[in-house]
């Protein structure tokens, strides 16, 4: 394992990813347990994606007491059909949430009114900050589905309605969840980067060759908009976990 700083973020490399979900997994459970500590209660994000696979089959083996933890995911597909596999609802049901005693999980209904929804997500958020967050960064740098010329760093917004750019929209078929471009949907609710990077912890796991270009513009690039997932070097306890693959384009 390399590890190093990139302004306030920590950045450590692993071999394989199953070595790179192990030890996002233990210090996810070390930073529940820090929370615990000090609170009757943790509040948590979760991203869904196959990215987090690993991450995920790790936390359901912490020792952990799931009762204590509140859980939210960070986005959803506008009007797929109720119970669709490619619901990030329906994934984390599947990959943890049906398979441990969480205290209480908040779903985001991508079948409501999308601007009540929003607004009605946004506010259980607002009285249930976050403690720690779980997350990945998309194919073009993306942040949940805080797309470039969609993230805004300053949002007042904690859940909107976004509009999902090419880049994005593709890396769903990439990953397998959807068989081609047309039937990926075109908007999703998303968590806003205030509403992420509000998180005490932050904990981003990416693996692949896929997410190479987007991690080195995440390290090597500006801190800007148009790479939403730099933002997380001006984060003050933000780790971004990568294994070779993800890692080899950068120039360090």
């Amino acid at each position: 394992m390399k590890e190093w700083k990139k302004d306030f973020l920590t950045v450590r490399c692993f071999e394989t990813r199953e070595k790179m979900g192990d030890a996002a997994a233990a210090d996810i459970e070390a930073a529940i347990w820090a929370v615990l500590s000090r609170k009757e209660n943790c509040n948590m994000i979760f991203a869904a994606a196959p990215s987090q696979n690993e991450v995920l089959a790790g936390l359901r083996e912490a020792k952990v007491d799931w009762s204590r933890i509140h859980a939210f995911h960070m986005d959803e597909y506008i009007g797929l059909p109720d119970g669709a596999h490619q619901s990030f609802a329906s994934f984390l049901k599947k990959a943890l949430f049906d398979g441990l005693p969480f205290g209480s999980v908040e779903y985001i209904n991508g079948n409501a009114s999308p601007e009540e929804e929003a607004n009605r997500y946004g506010t259980l958020l607002r009285e249930n900050p976050c403690d720690i967050v779980v997350m990945g960064i998309g194919e073009n740098g993306h942040l949940a589905f805080n797309d470039p010329g969609v993230a805004l760093f300053e949002d007042s917004r904690m859940v909107k309605v976004a509009e999902l750019d090419g880049a994005c929209r593709m890396q769903q078929v990439h990953d397998g969840c959807f068989e081609k471009l047309d039937l990926v949907p075109r908007q999703a609710l998303t968590l806003t980067i205030p509403a992420l990077i509000s998180a005490e912890y932050a904990f981003c796991i990416v693996p692949a060759p896929t997410k190479a270009e987007a991690v080195k513009r995440t390290l090597e690039g500006a801190v800007c908009e148009a790479c939403p997932a730099s933002i997380l070097r001006r984060h003050p306890q933000a780790v971004l976990y990568l294994d070779g693959d993800s890692a080899s384009k950068l120039s360090e």
